[in-house]
This record gives C-alpha cells, structure tokens and sequence, in this order.
C-alpha cells in the first residue's frame, strides 16, 4: 500500500473505467462548489477537452514513508536545522523531528504539511495558505486543499538540503532527474543517503509542474 498521485485523473478513467470516471467527476463538482464558497474560480478540465499537452499529467507513487521523511526533511530545513537522511537517522531523534513536523503543521501555512497522506487534491491556482473546507463539503482528504502552485515553490526551497540539484529556472537537468527516479519507490534504500526523500520529492515536483501546465489538479488517492 502506497500514495497514488495523478494528474489528468479523468482522461485516465475515461479510457479505462467509467464507473471510476463518474464517481471522480462528481468529486470534483464538489470540490469546484467548495472552492467557490473560499473566492476561487478553478475546475478540472473535462475528459472530452483536448487530450493534454506533453507533460500536463502526471501518474505515480510512492510508500507513505517517503511523504513522511519528505517533511520531516523540510520542516528541518526551513527551522536551519541540520537535514540528516531518515535511513540514517536514530529512531529517537526521528520521533523528536517528527515532533517539530506537528509543531510546524499546527501554523496551517505549509501546504505540504497540511494536507491529507492519502487523499484530496493540489489545484493549480495560487492562494497563500492551505484551505480547510467544511466538512460538510464533502472534499476528500478531509477538505484540506492546497495550492500546486505553492507546493512547487516549498519543493524548490528546500532541495538543495536534500541534495536536488534545480538549474536556475527551477527545472531538472534530465541526468538529475534520472538520478532521483532511479532509486526504488517500493522500498526503504540502505545505506543512508537521501533516496527515499529524493524520489518523494521528484514525483511531487514532476505532478505541480503538470498540474501548472494543464490546469488540472494533483489528486492524491
């Protein structure tokens, strides 16, 4: 078991189940009338516009380990704390840097941190912090929505401390984006380096860039 990540969710289900494909389009009718009620004007584009562009969707995944020692590792960072690999740290340290994680998350200003592990949705529209729509509401991930925009502006912020090297433009280099996706999604890797937190990293950074792009959300699911 593991998080999925999609951009382009409905094109997806609409070449291979439909059943899925009205149950998320009444999903994201939802989620468009709850943003409405916040000021923002978004919704996903339909399956039948035109098929996106290269690099306007995204698919991938990753255990739910990887998401946690992600940000653990910018929680870290943004506090100029030392950014140690999660594979190397000692267990009682990790727990005290997860402690750090909550205290950051209670601020409500970090859209990686407040957002569910499993479920809801980045859409590509820029607003500071993350939302917290009613319950009543019906938005998966128990209505917390954040901004692709800015979860792509934390991702860049805090790589160098886990050694992604960005160009200046915010992009990858090819051979550093090979680098971060060859290590194993499955798997905590040994040997103490960066490589769970890296390929967290890229499939997040790969899934804004996509959502920016096309104009559709990142689902978690």
């Amino acid at each position: 078991m593991g998080l999925a990540i999609s951009v382009g969710l409905l094109h997806d289900l609409a070449a291979h189940d439909q059943e899925g494909l009205a149950h998320h389009r009444q999903a994201f009718d939802r989620l468009t009338e709850a943003l409405a009620g916040e000021g923002i004007d978004w919704q996903e584009p339909p399956a039948t516009s035109p098929a996106p562009a290269p690099g306007a969707t995204c698919s991938a995944g990753f255990p739910y380990s990887h998401l946690t020692h992600l940000r653990r590792a910018s929680v870290l960072a943004a506090r100029g704390e030392a950014v140690t690999p999660a594979s190397a740290c000692d267990p009682e340290q990790y727990e005290r840097d997860l402690d750090e994680v909550a205290d950051e998350s209670s601020m409500f200003s970090s859209h990686l941190l407040c957002h569910s592990d499993s479920a809801g949705y980045y859409v590509p529209v820029d607003f500071r912090d993350p939302l917290f729509l009613p319950e009543e509401s019906g938005v998966a991930g128990a209505g917390m929505v954040g901004s692709s925009v800015r979860l792509l502006a934390e991702l860049l912020a805090f790589a160098p401390a886990i050694g992604v090297r960005t160009e200046p433009d915010g992009t990858l280099s090819a051979a550093e984006a090979a680098r971060l996706g060859g290590a194993r999604a499955e798997h905590e890797q040994p040997g103490g380096g960066f490589e769970a937190e890296g390929y967290a990293w890229l499939q997040l950074y790969r899934a804004c860039r996509a959502s920016i792009a096309g104009g559709r959300a990142v689902v978690f699911h």
